[in-house]
């Protein structure tokens, strides 16, 4: 989920570019006094009138209450670095864009857990990895440029355990939640703050008004503060964001990996963003303990994790929330997004979402010019009380095809539907349920990837495949799928059934990659080093003969519940059900539906040894779509 390359840290430069000096009544605005600065408002809008040039910066060291992980007889303290307008030296008092992170520190080469394991699920050493990486989706510090000219401060948070912070990192547990909501009680005057000598300091430029905003982990900690419900977080913008982190490293039971990181794990990610002084010596054994209670050989829920899931915290959240996610992203899966925003709108929170083509990715990066119109209308109205206007567009934003944005009344689509769709004779998938349908029988290997065992044609060994006639019309699906299959296993020790739902269809698909078009854009005050401008991109794309659109996993012996592990009878059948990832996607006419079941999938689960045999019955198996638009054959 990470964005490991360390932000450049802010700067007070030498020269200053586009001094906005305001004296006496700015429109829109009604000030204390002809001396006291204050925001200028047009069209609904706040305008970029205070210098970037010129802004403050400083840097203020928040007392952690109630928090010492690193158990050093003293609470935890997270470094805040500020910058806000000169003009709050003078009577201007302004909200907080906020952006907590474990990353802006370099981060450390770290081994990731083997996932080749034995009979037994014990881990085979000699396949051990590194799990360095590069940044995933690094913010450019636009909103600096962009925000601070029109009237707000900037707040970057380092996680405990990170950088100049003290305490443990810990993964997500409720240590790290702490550290940026104690900065939110610093500016609402609710905790102690010092500069690097050591004296008080307070936040009396502050309205006390908080939005959070990050990609990755760093959209992670705004869903972990908001189930909180801290006064004075206002809004939330959680993108490619983690809700539950069992679902980021389990999946039903099953240990899983984030895609592109096999065998990475919570104590891999902790040891990674150890980057304060001293911090082996410090933090060794609360890491010691991650790795012991995190249990990658059951794959078991437990206490360990439910402090770690947000999702328990829902109805706590004061906040509003704009929600952000890559239906390609394989890193952060959509599940995350998907079942806090069922679960925010159960609880009729204000919400908004986006959802792109992209992978695990920055909206700015992807959709520049609209991104910062919708997100300044949004700080705009859930920070400085504007009627921007925001609140009355539609609920959901969707890339339906690359490059082709839909605006919806809300997300699922409205007027979706759960169709059924049943396996039968000679591989195929339709409608009516096949009761004479045979059993058929797949051998589980660990070798060759889920894309491969896709590409094969016909019979295959090592999978079962089944797909729909070509389609006669366009079919588009919105939500989340679920699939139930009748399955007996014997001969071998891999206990996962993975379900992968194709496309089949020659065509030009998102590939994960962003393209320069070649123009220019500048959104906001430059300064050395920092133009305030970005090169406008577009989603790259590749014409490919299918598409895995979502897959969904189970590790079978928690067929009953996530908690609890139940052994199979060798040669029993049972019935299973799952669910896959969320997704919104569209099957064109002409093109074929397809569903295949697999054991290990290479890429994600942990690797058994071979031989396992899984025998379906079909007529008693079924797949489950959202289904929104067109007709099924």
């Amino acid at each position: 989920m990470h964005s490991r390359k360390a932000r450049r840290r802010l700067a007070v430069p030498l020269a200053a570019l586009l001094v906005a000096t305001l004296t006496g009544t700015v429109t829109g605005t009604t000030p204390a006094s002809a001396d006291t600065p204050a925001i200028k408002i047009e069209n609904n809008a706040t305008q970029p009138v205070f210098s970037r040039a010129d802004a403050i910066q400083q840097t203020v060291f928040v007392e952690v209450k109630g928090t010492d992980s690193d158990n050093d007889g003293k609470p935890d303290r997270v470094a805040v670095d500020i910058l806000r307008p000169k003009e709050t030296d003078h009577g201007l008092k302004v909200p907080v864009i906020m952006e907590a992170s474990p990353y802006y520190a370099p981060g450390n080469d770290v081994a990731n857990h083997p996932v080749d394991v034995d009979e037994h699920g014990n881990p085979l050493p000699a396949l051990t990895a590194l799990s360095a990486r590069q940044d995933a989706g690094p913010f450019d510090g636009y909103y600096d440029n962009y925000f601070l000219p029109r009237g707000y401060a900037i707040a970057l948070v380092e996680n405990v355990g990170s950088a100049r912070a003290t305490g443990c990192p810990t993964s997500g547990d409720r240590n790290e939640t702490a550290g940026p909501k104690a900065a939110i009680d610093w500016l609402n005057g609710r905790a102690k703050g010092f500069d690097a000598a050591g004296n008080p300091v307070d936040a009396t430029w502050s309205t006390g008004k908080v939005g959070m905003i990050g990609v990755s982990y760093n959209g992670t900690l705004p869903n972990a503060v908001a189930a909180t419900g801290v006064e004075g977080l206002k809004t939330i913008v959680p993108i490619a964001a983690i809700s539950s982190w069992y679902d980021y490293y389990r999946a039903n039971g099953g240990v899983l990996a984030p895609g592109g990181f096999q065998g990475e794990d919570l104590d891999v990610l902790a040891k990674y963003v150890l980057t304060r002084e001293n911090g082996q010596e410090a933090c060794g054994a609360v890491i010691d303990d991650i790795a012991a209670e995190q249990d990658r050989i059951t794959g078991d829920y437990s206490a360990f994790w439910d402090v770690r899931n947000y999702m328990n915290g829902v109805r706590k959240v004061k906040a509003s929330v704009f929600v952000v996610h890559g239906l390609n992203d394989w890193n952060v899966k959509t599940k995350q997004f998907a079942q806090w925003w069922y679960a925010l709108a159960k609880q009729k929170v204000p919400r908004k979402i986006w959802l792109h083509q992209g992978t695990h990715m920055n909206p700015f990066s992807l959709r520049t010019v609209e991104w910062l119109r919708q997100l300044h209308g949004w700080f705009d109205y859930w920070l400085h009380g504007i009627d921007t206007g925001i609140m009355r567009e539609p609920q959901a934003d969707v890339e339906a095809a690359a490059g082709q944005w839909e605006q919806h009344r809300s997300w699922p689509l409205p007027g979706t539907v759960t169709v059924p769709l049943h396996p039968g004779p000679g591989s195929s998938l339709g409608l009516l349920p096949r009761p004479r349908a045979a059993k058929e029988t797949f051998t589980d290997q660990k070798t060759r990837t889920a894309e491969q065992l896709v590409e094969a044609t016909g019979q295959d060994p090592n999978r079962l495949a089944y797909t729909t006639p070509t389609l006669p019309t366009d079919v588009r699906i919105s939500g989340t799928p679920t699939v139930k299959v009748r399955a007996s296993f014997k001969d071998g020790a891999s206990p996962y059934l993975t379900a992968l739902l194709v496309d089949y269809g020659t065509d030009t698909r998102p590939n994960g990659s962003l393209l320069s078009t070649g123009e220019n854009y500048c959104y906001g005050q430059g300064v050395p080093g920092d133009t305030g401008c970005t090169v406008l991109r577009t989603l790259g794309t590749s014409v490919t003969p299918y598409k895995i659109v979502t897959r969904g996993w189970l590790d079978t012996r928690n067929r009953h519940r996530p908690d609890r592990t139940d052994t199979l009878r060798p040669g029993k059948d049972y019935d299973f059900t799952w669910d896959f990832q969320p997704t919104d996607y569209t099957f064109k006419k002409g093109h074929r539906l397809g569903l295949v079941v697999i054991s290990t999938d290479y890429d994600y689960t942990l690797r058994y040894p071979v031989g396992t045999k899984i025998t379906i019955a079909p007529s008693h198996s079924k797949l489950n779509l959202p289904i929104t638009l067109g007709r099924l054959p």
